[in-house]
């Protein structure tokens, strides 16, 4: 139900109808759309903080430009509730009833006003410059814009795409949203570049835009919605490219989130009156509690280790870890191509660096992973976390890790079961020199269990609870499902403990001592550990059952269903199986 029935949102069905409003009908607008966003947030969790800042210039912008005609391209595309909430989609806000109508990035699929499917960074410079060839090789002759934060220029992309921005011959907007954060603070030298230009109020002689070819404009206030008005109509239909620097308030409109600016760039859902979290925080180890700990035991015993990630330490809880070791930590940026590169050169030259990366944006560094650091064989130790099918939007899926990794040379990619084979798994790797070592790091797993935790993981030997006829192979965190298929079956239970590394021997002997082989991974089929045991098993007189996601990007789908749809649920895999018989 609408309890806001009399908002001036109500009333906005498009940009046409902002283009009609006064100034003070959008100041009162702008305090409507924080007001929803904080609401939403707070029942459902979402970015928060990027959303607030970015309120006055989408405002602005659907005043002064024509879209869907002008085009805007959002970077990384997480602050775009208030261009949604002008654009037609402002129930999705408006009315809790709705509030799962639409997907947090900007989406195609949903509205002629968003061009991509965006959810990492660096990237809009890159497509608003190809975008604008286009339009000139077909005589157009419409605005297009890219919008990136100062965050997003510490990735590599943003200064590739800058490069050639510059040199386009006709309009271009880069518009630069300084609000001095990334998920944490910005790190590096744009971080100083930026400052001297805020502080010099644009007037800077080093100003690296000019320098590369920009005409450079500055607003002191980007949450000033009459300046950024003007900013707007001063570059609307010029011929040539322009970077417009913005100065804005992350969080702006909600004092804990100006306060705590990495607490609150993205959060769970939490309490209007206190702002705390919902849900009570979890007092057991985890499986980046259990890494953490080894690491600084590690550390502490003389172990030359440095904690390297690329702009996510919340992810992986190294807010406090990085203040009690800071000469072990390093946080490159949104550059996760650096950060493997970084950490390749870290291990060549003696250290040990334990690489932190989240599934979905490890993809960023493919050529990394491969080029530099299989390539040389160098002993990096990587945690991969959030490797599993997932309810997230198409573009944070973390179902390709393990493709990824698996079929590059000389990366090992170990799958913990429990908590305790985790930590045994990031001991061993490093101390190992001879080759890098991926962990997928698990999500909700037991402490430990019954088996035996292995110390050694240089020779891959499975472990193995004989049973009968079936044999049941569970991948990391998808071994407790195996254990439930097992019992349904009276069925052998397997740990393979790696998903690229197969015990070829105990291969052999379930294919001779049973009638079906199950694999189950979290993560899709093709190119999986499933295929690579179906394969072997290929001249064997045995039936290979492979259970993971289909290739497919899933978009905000329920888990559940992604199950249903993919033959995961137990009840589905021992039907499978009985039939197979």
């Amino acid at each position: 139900m609408n309890k806001h029935e009399d908002f001036l949102l109500n009333k906005i069905a498009g940009p046409k109808d902002v283009k009609k409003l006064s100034i003070p009908e959008m100041e009162k607008l702008a305090q409507e759309i924080r007001t929803l966003i904080i609401e939403k947030d707070a029942a459902e969790g979402g970015h928060l903080g990027p959303d607030l800042g970015i309120v006055e210039a989408t405002i602005a912008y659907h005043y002064v430009f024509d879209a869907p005609k002008d085009k805007l391209v959002w970077d990384i595309s997480h602050q775009t509730y208030p261009h949604k909430m002008l654009t037609g989609r402002a129930k999705a806000w408006l009315d809790p009833d709705h509030y799962e109508d639409v997907t947090p990035y900007s989406n195609p699929d949903e509205s002629p006003y968003d061009y991509y499917a965006v959810g990492h960074t660096s990237t809009s410079v890159a497509l608003a410059t190809g975008m604008a060839k286009a339009r000139d090789l077909m005589g157009q002759h419409e605005n297009i814009m890219a919008l990136i934060g100062d965050g997003s220029l510490t990735g590599g992309l943003a200064f590739e795409g800058l490069n050639n921005a510059a040199i386009e011959p006709h309009n271009l907007v880069v518009v630069v949203n300084d609000n001095q954060w990334s998920i944490d603070k910005n790190v590096g030298g744009v971080v100083t570049s930026l400052k001297k230009l805020r502080d010099s109020n644009g007037q800077t002689a080093e100003n690296p835009f000019k320098a590369m070819g920009f005409d450079y404009r500055y607003v002191a206030d980007g949450n000033d919605l009459s300046a950024m008005i003007d900013a707007f109509k001063a570059v609307k239909d010029v011929d040539h490219p322009i970077l417009l620097h913005i100065n804005t308030l992350k969080g702006k409109g909600y004092e804990p989130a100006v306060k705590d600016e990495e607490a609150h760039h993205w959060v769970s859902p939490f309490n209007l009156e206190d702002d705390q979290p919902l849900a009570a925080e979890n007092q057991k180890p985890t499986s980046k509690s259990v890494a953490l700990d080894v690491i600084k035991e590690q550390i502490d015993a003389g172990q030359k280790i440095m904690a390297i990630n690329a702009a996510i330490p919340g992810v992986f809880n190294l807010d406090e870890f990085k203040n009690e070791y800071p000469a072990n930590y390093t946080d490159v940026g949104i550059a996760e191509q650096e950060s493997v590169a970084f950490a390749t050169g870290f291990a060549k030259e003696g250290g040990i660096p334990v690489l932190m990366e989240n599934s979905t944006f490890l993809q960023r560094a493919f050529d990394q992973l491969s080029h530099d650091t299989a390539a040389n064989d160098l002993p990096v130790v990587m945690l991969v976390a959030g490797g599993t099918i997932s309810s997230q939007s198409k573009t944070h899926l973390g179902i390709f890790d393990q493709v990824m990794i698996s079929n590059l040379p000389n990366w090992i990619y170990l799958a913990p079961t429990t908590l305790a084979e985790e930590k045994a798994m990031l001991e061993w790797a490093i101390k190992q020199k001879k080759h890098p070592v991926a962990i997928k790091v698990p999500g909700d797993v037991p402490e430990t269990d019954h088996q035996t935790v292995i110390t050694d993981y240089s020779t891959i030997n499975y472990q193995v609870k004989p049973g009968k006829e079936v044999a049941v192979i569970g991948l990391g965190a998808f071994y407790q499902l195996g254990e439930k298929v097992a019992n349904k079956l009276d069925a052998t239970l397997v740990n393979p403990l790696s998903a690229n590394i197969l015990d070829e021997k105990a291969l052999d002997q379930l294919a001779a001592n049973h009638k079906v082989i199950v694999t189950l991974e979290d993560n899709i089929l093709d190119g999986g550990f499933g295929q690579k045991v179906a394969s072997y098993l290929g001249n064997k007189d045995v039936k290979v059952l492979n259970y993971g996601q289909n290739r497919v990007y899933t978009d905000q789908t329920p888990v559940a269903e992604i199950y249903q749809q993919n033959h995961l649920t137990l009840e589905q895999i021992v039907a499978d199986v009985q039939k197979s018989l």
